[in-house]
């Protein structure tokens, strides 16, 4: 069943990258018809997630519970610090990339200044993996 659900989950990603680059190369100006397919491919993207992730962690807790050891435990930490820390990363680098281009755009000067300062937000992305490489370690 979740190697189903995870061939949909592929399919609905490929199908939205080659949409998005097939409109764009039609040149819709608006776009509303790429937005609708966005749309519907989140509304079904994100529920197929939803289910293979609780599909997901019955099996690693059992895992878990049938060693002596909570390995199951870690990968999940491992996953969430990686995964939290990225998602962070992500937003940070949106807020600060924008007002960097902004920046640069008025003045070229800039352009080494908001380079450290998106190195810096990127860096969030980074603590992440090595905790979860300390996680991992642990095991």
């Amino acid at each position: 069943m979740l190697n189903i659900i995870m061939s949909i989950a592929v399919i609905i990603v490929f199908s939205t990258i080659s949409a998005g680059v097939y409109f764009l190369k039609k040149g819709y100006s608006e776009n509303t018809k790429m937005k609708q397919f966005l749309h519907l491919n989140l509304k079904v993207f994100i529920p197929l997630m939803v289910v293979g992730v609780l599909l997901l962690i019955p099996d690693i807790a059992m895992a878990a519970e049938s060693g002596s050891d909570s390995s199951g435990w870690a990968y999940i930490g491992a996953a969430l610090s990686t995964g939290l820390a990225c998602l962070g990363c992500g937003i940070a680098v949106s807020n600060v990339g924008s007002a960097a281009l902004g920046a640069v755009s008025e003045n070229e000067e800039m352009l080494g200044k908001t380079l450290i300062y998106v190195g810096l937000a990127e860096g969030i992305a980074i603590y992440g993996l090595v905790i979860s490489i300390m996680i991992l370690g642990t095991i």
